[in-house]
């Protein structure tokens, strides 16, 4: 389960965005999100990891979902970008989903992607897991973001990759394999997103206040 944070009051910078039909002002900030920050600290020496199981596979042998995501990474350099979305979304979809609270006894909890290859996870567990490879493959910060949502159909909180591609947003969710224009996911609503340098923060356009 995703536990919202708490958004104190910072300066909004830069243009408003929309997504998912709301408005998303830009805070160059990530104070007070403690579980991102955490994820993006681990992912240098994660990082070094990896790259030793390229370089030596005989290092990674033990850890068959490391393995496996080094080889996906390897064969998926050369496809389009918009390829690549779609396989990323299926290659992290495989993963069962289990709750932070079976997986690690707390309410919530943001997994690092070896984390994830080894344990698997839930929502946000998926999308941080997708944005890593993303990077991997290519994409840049600016086009990624994670998105905390209220999925107004199940009634809970949830959370999805959103992608900038060719002036259109897509969406990767881990309910479903494929990659949609977010015009096609009307049941949510964004809360905030994030990426390496910034986050959003979304309110209704102004004929809905």
């Amino acid at each position: 389960m995703v536990v919202l944070f708490l958004l104190l009051f910072v300066p909004l910078v830069g243009q408003a965005e929309q997504l998912m039909g709301y408005v998303g002002f830009r805070a160059d900030t990530l104070l007070n999100l403690p579980k991102w920050q955490r994820v993006l600290n681990e992912l240098q020496p994660q990082e070094n990891i990896a790259k030793e199981c390229d370089n030596f596979p005989e290092s990674c042998y033990r850890n068959k979902g490391m393995k496996q995501w080094r080889q996906f990474i390897k064969k998926s350099q050369n496809l389009s970008k918009k390829q690549k979305l779609k396989e990323v979304n299926k290659f992290a979809n495989k993963y069962p989903y289990i709750t932070d609270s079976n997986l690690w006894g707390r309410s919530d909890y943001w997994a690092t992607p070896i984390e994830f290859l080894a344990n698997s996870g839930d929502c946000e567990d998926y999308s941080i897991f997708k944005y890593v490879t993303l990077r991997e493959l290519g994409f840049s910060a600016d086009e990624l973001r994670l998105v905390v949502v209220r999925d107004n159909v199940r009634d809970l909180a949830h959370a999805v990759l959103s992608v900038n591609l060719n002036n259109k947003t897509y969406v990767m969710d881990s309910l479903f394999d494929a990659v949609l224009e977010q015009k096609y996911v009307p049941q949510y609503t964004p809360y905030y997103a994030v990426n390496e340098t910034s986050r959003w923060t979304y309110i209704p356009p102004l004929a809905q206040r």
